[in-house]
């Protein structure tokens, strides 16, 4: 397993921003360096280990870009060529005879001595004879060789992740399989007696364990390997001693719910005992009770044991965290402008979310309205509302016509 010094996010301060937060996990993790061969079929969401150097040019020929005839530019208009053969795509073309034109397909190489191609819907044709138009310029509807990359270029930047562009791009630069690095290794505990799994007998006193299945699905979308840790007793000692075990094996452990100041809220102790506390409490709502740790060079995240401050915390740290130690380019998380339907003040010093609903008056005009139950403990207020509302720590009020930023939940879960 990768490991961390202790130290590497020392951080003074109390109560920490969540765009500290967000520069400190940038200035002070170091990506590990294990990385794999990972076929184009497995790299999707992976992350490139090392830049990709184009080993040819793209397109690797001269070709044309539409059906239509290939000719020699020679200027003016009226000129009368006879079509004197024909070249498909994948056929090697014949040198173009001198005073003719040639039938070509899209895609196919463009013959010896042709360097422009007249489109066929523009084509005039009289028998086997093409008239050429006025206006057409040298070298139109043709792709150069290396027109798109040049032999030898950058095709992308270490640290990309892998959509479905780029690795059509790495096929189309003839690559099976490309430098990833390693997926990371992640625990996910849920913390608390009153907790029971899906699928077991619910206690008279107990609910069933969401926030784990919540947090193993957001992995779901990042290069990782997720590792479903269970459910950890109310016990300080039971508490440390798995923390300390899973961090052997792990290089990331998430918890949600036991970082609070109660009795019986031991995660943040735990961390203290077994290594260091890098912060307690996110100046962020909802999620503040959120706690950042090192337990043997493994980082630990603390989130919030209710669901939605859960959600907040992990975008804001456990994304931005992976995305690091995997080496991946910083992706600020999505965010678009919106009018505000709605009236909400909040404290200044802290960063707010609210729960919207998303509404189009027409095809320039989105409208945030806000959900109207605010409970960070409901699931439902994510179901039933489409984007996350962000009121910056500076802003204390929101009226109606404002301009504010949401985060639709359709780019983020």
């Amino acid at each position: 397993m990768g490991r961390l010094t202790d130290d590497c996010f020392a951080f003074g301060g109390q109560m920490m921003g969540v765009e500290a937060a967000a520069a400190l996990i940038q200035a002070r993790v170091t990506p590990l360096a294990e990385t794999e061969a990972v076929p184009l079929q497995a790299a999707r969401g992976r992350v490139l280990a090392e830049r990709l150097i184009a080993p040819t040019a793209l397109p690797p020929f001269f070709n044309a870009a539409v059906d239509g005839y290939a000719f020699a530019h020679q200027g003016g208009a009226g000129l009368r060529l006879p079509v004197a053969g024909r070249v498909a795509a994948g056929a090697v073309a014949p040198p173009l005879i001198p005073g003719t034109a040639m039938r070509i397909f899209t895609g196919a190489a463009m013959p010896a001595g042709a360097d422009t191609v007249l489109m066929q819907e523009d084509a005039a044709l009289e028998g086997d004879t093409l008239l050429l138009p006025a206006g057409l310029r040298r070298g139109a509807n043709c792709r150069p060789a290396g027109e798109e990359l040049a032999l030898g270029a950058t095709a992308l930047a270490a640290g990309t992740r892998l959509g479905p562009a780029e690795i059509g791009l790495a096929a189309a630069l003839g690559l099976a399989v490309l430098p990833c690095t390693r997926r990371l290794r992640v625990g996910v505990f849920s913390t608390g007696d009153e907790l029971a799994a899906p699928g077991t007998l619910l206690g008279p006193a107990q609910s069933f364990d969401s926030n784990r299945f919540t947090l193993l699905a957001l992995l779901g979308g990042l290069p990782v390997e997720a590792c479903d840790l269970g459910i950890l007793p109310d016990q300080p000692a039971a508490t440390a001693a798995a923390l300390a075990a899973a961090a052997a094996t792990h290089d990331l452990l998430l918890t949600s719910g036991g970082v609070s100041a109660g009795e019986e809220d031991h995660v943040r102790a735990a961390i203290e005992g077994a290594g260091r506390l890098v912060f307690w409490r996110l100046a962020v709502k909802p999620g503040r009770p959120a706690a950042m740790g090192m337990v043997a060079g493994t980082p630990v995240l603390g989130l919030p044991g209710n669901p939605v401050a859960a959600v907040v915390c992990f975008l804001h740290l456990a994304r931005p965290l992976i995305l690091r130690l995997v080496g991946g380019q910083v992706e600020a998380l999505p965010r678009f402008p919106a009018i505000a339907d709605f009236h909400h003040r909040k404290k200044p010093g802290r960063c707010e979310y609210l729960r919207v609903r998303l509404r189009r008056q027409n095809a320039l005009m989105l409208f945030a309205d806000k959900f109207d139950r605010e409970g960070a403990g409901m699931l439902t207020s994510l179901t039933q509302s489409h984007a996350l509302c962000e009121l910056p720590e500076a802003m204390e009020c929101v009226r109606p016509g404002d301009t504010v930023l949401v985060l639709p939940f359709s780019a983020l879960l």
